[in-house]
């Protein structure tokens, strides 16, 4: 039989997280992705067939009791996944306890998962509520997204809107918006809890002056997510950048063209601008 290591969804997993750091969103250590995989995906390898070990986690998981997660591990550099796959990314089994995990291969010095794990957990039960066929969690530092969130107010739907304004694609790609949870320390429970939350409305949501958590149908859809958000943010960053006025932009009126265009399910409550004048914010 096949060894796991030789699978496409190691493969998938290199290949997606050197795709991250080469795009500068996942420099040093920064950055964690996790995949769930079913019982009958990992049951075709001859390794995944006995517990390497228990890893605690500071979390209660038993309502993904059984559940399979490929997940890359605490401390470890994305430049480095290609080249060192089971030193720097495991294959986990969530187990009945909840508060423990099976290493059924991977972290072969040691390791564990990231320590945005439980945060991980939290928002694949949510997107699992969502759509069953969720199945990635990716956290990265995408550079123009992240520098706009120190000069637009934190609100979903600024935010939102003002990336719909940049691109077409956008409101294609992601019709319900963005969400935006105010700043929290990272690598906590709490942070977790709320991004989760906000999991249950939108498939990214934005970590003020740090980065963002995507989900997805799989690594490509999710990268391809979050590939699409910061492209808006750039197009707003050059703007803002040439230091003139912003003289036009997409309207009310193109985002309907779009929706029924491309037959979306759009945001309703951010489709209509506030009160107040609004131009590209």
């Amino acid at each position: 039989m096949t060894k796991f290591i030789d699978s496409q969804y190691v493969h998938d997993m290199a290949q997606t997280t050197n795709n991250l750091y080469r795009h500068g969103w996942d420099e040093r250590n920064g950055g964690n992705v996790s995949l769930r995989l079913t019982a009958e995906e990992v049951g075709a390898f001859s390794d995944t067939d006995k517990v390497l070990r228990q890893i605690p986690i500071a979390f209660d998981a038993s309502e993904l009791a059984g559940k399979y997660y490929l997940v890359t591990g605490t401390g470890r550099y994305f430049k480095n996944m290609v080249e060192f796959p089971e030193r720097d990314m495991g294959l986990i089994r969530i187990n009945d306890k909840g508060n423990e995990v099976d290493l059924m291969w991977g972290f072969n010095d040691g390791g564990e998962p990231t320590s945005e794990f439980p945060s991980h957990l939290m928002s694949h039960i949510s997107r699992l509520k969502q759509d069953p066929n969720q199945r990635v969690i990716m956290h990265c530092h995408p550079t123009n997204l992240v520098a706009m969130t120190f000069t637009v107010p934190l609100s979903s739907k600024r935010f939102s809107r003002t990336l719909w304004k940049m691109h077409p694609e956008s409101i294609v790609v992601f019709p319900e918006g963005v969400g935006v949870i105010p700043y929290m320390c990272p690598g906590t429970n709490e942070i977790g809890e709320k991004t989760a939350a906000k999991m249950n409305d939108f498939r990214v949501v934005v970590w003020p002056h740090h980065g963002v958590f995507a989900a997805g149908d799989s690594l490509d859809e999710t990268y391809g997510l979050v590939e699409t958000v910061e492209k808006s943010a750039l197009i707003y960053t050059t703007i803002r950048a040439q230091g003139g006025e912003i003289l036009q932009s997409l309207t009310d009126k193109d985002f309907r063209d779009l929706i029924k265009r491309f037959d979306l399910t759009a945001n309703e409550a951010f489709l209509t601008p506030d009160a107040q004048t609004e131009t590209v914010e």
